[in-house]
Order: C-alpha cells, then sequence, then structure tokens
C-alpha cells in the first residue's frame, strides 16, 4: 500500500521537526486506511491532559461495515513516547507552533503510522517564495528532459 500524503501541509507550514506517531484505531478504520480512503483537509493534532490526539482527520466508513462502522471525523488518540509528547507540548505554548499531520502509512508489521510535523504558519510571502521555487524546478526538469 502506498503512503497517504498530506501535501497542503508542506504549503502551509514550515515543517521543523517530525514525529513517527502509532495511532489508536477500530477494525473498520485500519480497513479504510488500506483502501486509501483517508483524507487530511484540515486536520490538526492537539493535546488535552497529556496525550495527543488527531482531530478533523476524515477516514472514510469501510464499504463492507456493518452496525458496528466507524464515525469518519472522530478524534484519535496518537501514541509517542512520554519525553516526545513533553517536548512537544512545551513547544506548542510558544506562540505561532503547531502540530500537522504529514503522512500515513502501514508498517511491514500491519500498524497504522503517522507522521506528524512541528511547524510554524507560514506568511502569504513565503508561500509565494515555495510557489515560485517549485515553478522553477518544474521548468528545469522540463527543459533537462528534451
Amino acid at each position: 500500500m502506498a503512503e497517504l500524503k498530506n501535501r497542503s501541509a508542506y504549503f502551509e507550514y514550515a515543517i521543523e521537526d517530525k514525529y513517527i506517531a502509532g495511532l489508536v484505531l477500530t477494525g473498520t478504520e485500519i480497513k479504510s486506511i488500506r483502501g486509501g480512503k483517508v483524507s487530511f483537509n484540515d486536520s490538526f493534532c492537539y493535546f488535552s491532559k497529556g496525550e495527543l490526539y488527531v482531530k478533523s482527520l476524515h477516514i472514510a466508513e469501510y464499504k463492507f461495515g456493518t452496525y458496528a462502522n466507524h464515525d469518519p471525523l472522530r478524534e484519535r488518540k496518537l501514541l509517542l513516547q512520554r519525553k516526545e509528547l513533553r517536548k512537544l507540548e512545551k513547544k506548542i505554548q510558544e506562540r505561532g507552533y503547531t502540530i500537522v499531520p504529514l503522512r500515513m502509512f502501514i508498517t511491514e508489521k500491519g500498524l497504522a503510522k503517522m507522521e506528524i510535523g512541528l511547524g510554524k504558519g507560514k506568511k502569504l510571502h513565503d508561500k509565494r517564495d515555495s510557489i515560485k521555487a517549485r515553478e522553477v524546478d518544474r521548468e528545469l526538469r522540463r527543459n533537462f528532459k528534451v
């Protein structure tokens, strides 16, 4: 299975640190993830009572699920080591920092993992620089392929 990426996160935020976190999921959620039915639109991470959760991560309902199907937008707990959680919580207290989901993947053992990033929101001029760099890179690749 290919990994699922949140491409808009790199455009909206300047990512400084990355962490790999486990997810607490139900049976139908993991089946939907394996099918690639995940949307990162407006998803973010937050702390509640010392634990990290991801909110607004849309995992589509499993097509063959029964009455036990999951709620697509429920909050899901992220699993990190306590040391990493404390470090992230301290950084979040600073102005401008946020935790965003970057990508989701399935390990060889069959476990769903999420890469989260600690980032600061980009200003409008930074976004313009990102667009310009991307267009220059695309143009260079186009010219050297011929």
